[in-house]
């Protein structure tokens, strides 16, 4: 069923290869959005995610509302790694990398 207006968003952890870098994010679109770091990785940009290479996802959470996602990703970006880390042992104790779970095929 389609409901016009209805959105899912999303506040999404990535990490490096050796998981020693922890980025925050939020999108309404996260398959695409992974696509769009990774990109940006192979193209050497700027950005956060491409200078440490974090294009490995290990946590994210659904939202209806825009809000509330933005809200959530605030009160993440502000905690320690310690912190970030239990969160995401508490739905992936083994830290395995899911960005399979969302995949984008760009047309």
């Amino acid at each position: 069923m389609f409901n016009e207006g209805w959105h899912t968003y999303y506040v999404y952890i990535l990490t490096n290869q050796h998981k020693t870098v922890l980025y925050t994010g939020m999108t309404n679109n996260l398959a695409k959005r992974l696509y769009q770091h990774r990109e940006n990785i192979r193209e050497k940009s700027k950005t956060f995610v491409a200078r440490y290479k974090c294009s490995h996802l290990l946590y994210y959470e659904e939202f209806t509302w825009v809000q509330e996602a933005i809200a959530r990703e605030k009160e993440i970006k502000g905690w320690v790694r310690r912190k970030k880390l239990d969160l995401i042992k508490g739905s992936n104790p083994d830290l395995k990398f899911i960005e399979k779970l969302f995949p984008y095929q760009d047309v």
